[in-house]
């Protein structure tokens, strides 16, 4: 078995429904998959001492765990005053309108037509619930209306799709676009330098307790496999899927479709670039 501080952004083990910091709490979705790794994490975030909170990525119209959410959140005392979306993908948003519909909360979402309620999210927003304090920042790439929340009072970041607990993410082309995703990584970077933020809240899988460490593998990622698909070109592999094939022939067969998606960014990002001729 690896020692999980060995691995990139030291994931902390098994996913579970549960406190995670200070003022998180996990809400575990029934909804596993090869793309949603061990299901969505719903996370309820307030202060300790407050009787209200935040919800954020109700996850997927499911009942079950949509009223887990709020019993969740009433066992510890709190009223759902606000849910918030990290962006707009079935596995984090379609239970939103539901959920609403139980909690009587806005949803406060970067695009209009995932909100409920006059108001948006937007890059610098401060969001403040019963003295817990929520800072937006703009993370496009993966989406283009992706979203992080840091949460200083955790030094914690709740990442969304943008980092993971295992794994990479896609970069959802043609919505999600390659230059936009690196630049978001870097915006990570500076608050993991600048912000002291440690740990990482994901949108799947284990919680990281080296956020840093984490970025660092994600971009030292992203290069690699960028270079790699120049390559793959440069030797004559032009279409999306034949790229696919020759640089992720190590990766289960079952999320090609998936990694397509990312290769087709990556080809117009070298596009871009003038580093290959246009596809």
């Amino acid at each position: 078995m690896t020692d999980a501080s060995a691995l990139p952004g030291q994931p902390r083990g098994r996913v579970l429904s549960g406190p995670a910091t200070e003022r998180a709490v996990n809400v575990l979705a029934p909804n596993a998959s090869a793309m949603t790794l061990d299901g969505t994490n719903t996370w309820i975030v307030a202060e300790p001492d407050s009787d209200l909170a935040v919800v954020i990525d109700p996850g997927p119209l499911d009942d079950g765990h949509l009223t887990a959410v709020v019993d969740m959140a009433e066992k510890a005392g709190k009223r759902i005053a606000l849910t918030l979306l990290t962006h707009g993908h079935p596995d984090h948003a379609e239970g939103a309108v539901r959920f609403a519909e139980l909690t009587g909360t806005r949803v406060r979402a970067l695009d209009p037509a995932l909100r409920l309620g006059d108001e948006g999210l937007a890059a610098g927003d401060v969001i403040t619930v019963g003295g817990l304090e929520l800072r937006v920042v703009p993370t496009p790439g993966h989406t283009a209306d992706s979203l992080c929340f840091h949460l200083p009072a955790d030094r914690a970041v709740l990442t969304g799709d943008t980092i993971l607990g295992r794994g990479t993410t896609v970069v959802a082309h043609p919505d999600g676009r390659l230059g936009d995703y690196l630049d978001s990584l870097r915006r990570l970077r500076s608050l993991t330098v600048d912000d002291g933020v440690h740990t990482v809240l994901p949108g799947h899988g284990p919680v990281l307790e080296d956020a840093q460490g984490a970025v660092e593998f994600y971009l030292a990622h992203r290069a690699h496999r960028l270079a790699q698909v120049e390559t793959a070109v440069e030797d004559g592999y032009r279409i999306p899927a034949e790229v696919v094939a020759h640089v992720y022939a190590d990766v289960d067969r079952s999320l090609w479709p998936a990694a397509e998606l990312s290769v087709r960014a990556q080809l117009d990002y070298l596009s871009e670039h003038g580093l290959i001729q246009p596809m």
